[in-house]
């Protein structure tokens, strides 16, 4: 059965009531209230959630996409959960590798890393939204390559330890005899890389170079071949499969499941039975958005809590 989270950020600014209270406040759209976030994080990590995931938006584009995602820079607010966290899994769903530097994103994981005490996992992405690339300084048509280039570099960096015997900087492109590397190091041997959708790449390739594969909800049939594919893919030992989904808690314990944009609106007895069909196909792993809910937040997750986490795995 999966383990479940939660999407950053913690508000409900999508739900019917808060869009008519912004629209008549004349507060954009897609812009989160931020001001409990850590209370609620801490929250969620009480609680039992087993991972909190912020998104990397960089730019926010009211007009063609509409949505801040998380709105802080996603390892300054990474460091702060650190703090605030003590067990939850923290993760990235996603970074947009290409608009950044690898060896810089390659020092901001392993510092998250280290400061969470190995509760980090990086969700990467190639990305999807073309403006943000001139402005980045990155092109766009060749962001593949640059993804897989990048995912290079943090193996190498996080890898490479001087005076090691095979010693790994020359992949970053220099002098095998500098005497350079990227503190600090991962608490373990690397960090978990997760790749969002396919990243420009072949599911051959992320089944090689991923730790775990992160996906958008798909209606059932569609996630069996997904998963069975997946499994296929990385052997006798599958890797993890990770996936988000939106959701929208219905007050009604009995409330049937109807699908939502990227997800369910239901009661908790229909999603319980969700969330097991997905766990026997192989979901690892469910993150909840709940920016659909009409519901204060902190009263969907402590009915999570209470009726929906107990019959899934912690940790």
């Amino acid at each position: 059965m999966p383990t479940l989270g939660l999407e950053l950020p913690l508000d409900h600014d999508w739900g019917d009531s808060r869009l008519r209270a912004d629209r008549a406040a004349g507060r954009p759209f897609g812009v989160p209230d931020l001001s409990r976030h850590a209370g609620l994080a801490r929250l969620a990590d009480d609680l039992g959630f087993a991972a909190l995931w912020v998104r990397d938006v960089p730019l926010y584009d009211p007009e063609h996409f509409g949505d801040a995602g998380s709105v802080f820079e996603t390892f300054t607010h990474l460091g702060h959960l650190a703090a605030v966290t003590e067990r939850a899994v923290l993760g990235t769903a996603a970074v947009v590798l290409p608009l950044r530097r690898p060896l810089l994103v390659a020092k901001a994981a392993a510092t998250v890393d280290a400061l969470s005490g190995g509760r980090f996992v990086l969700g990467l992405a190639s990305g999807d939204r073309p403006v943000e690339y001139p402005l980045s300084g990155a092109d766009f048509h060749s962001r593949g390559a640059t993804f897989r280039e990048g995912v290079e570099t943090l193996r190498a960096a996080w890898a490479a330890r001087s005076g090691d015997e095979g010693m790994s900087l020359p992949a970053l492109g220099l002098d095998a005899g500098r005497r350079l590397e990227v503190l600090p190091k991962p608490t373990g041997p690397s960090i978990p890389i997760a790749v969002a959708g396919h990243a420009q790449q072949s599911a051959e390739w992320i089944s090689r170079n991923a730790d775990a594969s992160l996906n958008y909800p798909r209606p059932i049939g569609a996630l069996r071949l997904r998963t069975q594919e997946w499994r296929e893919l990385t052997g006798e030992a599958p890797k993890p499969y990770l996936t988000p989904m939106q959701l929208d808690l219905l007050e009604d314990p009995a409330a049937p499941a109807t699908a939502i944009r990227l997800g369910l609106r239901t009661g908790r007895a229909a999603l319980v039975e969700h969330l097991r069909a997905m766990g026997e196909l192989g979901v690892s792993h469910v993150s909840f958005n709940l920016r659909p809910s009409d519901r204060p937040i902190d009263e969907v997750l402590k009915e999570l809590a209470d009726t929906v986490l107990p019959d899934f795995p912690s940790f």
